[in-house]
């Protein structure tokens, strides 16, 4: 377990964003009965808020889970496993999306 506070704020913004990315993934799946490709975000957030929200939540809680992660283990010398995992898994979801923008399909 974390010793330190952003450690626990780490791990607890990975949890989140698998709770998040769920929502969204079920909400896309049922709710909503087809999701057509190619649509912009910001035309989602019009047409299907609670889709949009929630995965755009996940994905800013991926990202500063890994921000938060990386400067606790730097500064802080926290050597949870659970952070390091954290850590990775946002790192990982950083490289998609940045990928996603470079090379968009």
């Amino acid at each position: 377990m974390p010793k330190t506070i952003l450690g626990k704020w780490s791990v607890g913004l990975i949890l989140a964003m698998f709770v998040l990315l769920i929502i969204g993934f079920s909400l896309a799946n049922s709710v909503y009965e087809s999701v057509p490709s190619g649509e912009t975000i910001f035309r989602d957030i019009i047409n299907r808020p609670a889709l949009a929200i929630s995965m755009l939540a996940g994905f800013g809680a991926g990202i500063t889970a890994f921000v938060i992660g990386l400067i606790t283990i730097i500064k802080q010398k926290e050597r949870a496993v659970l952070v390091f995992v954290s850590t990775i898994i946002g790192f990982g979801l950083t490289l998609f999306l940045i990928a996603e923008f470079i090379f968009p399909h």
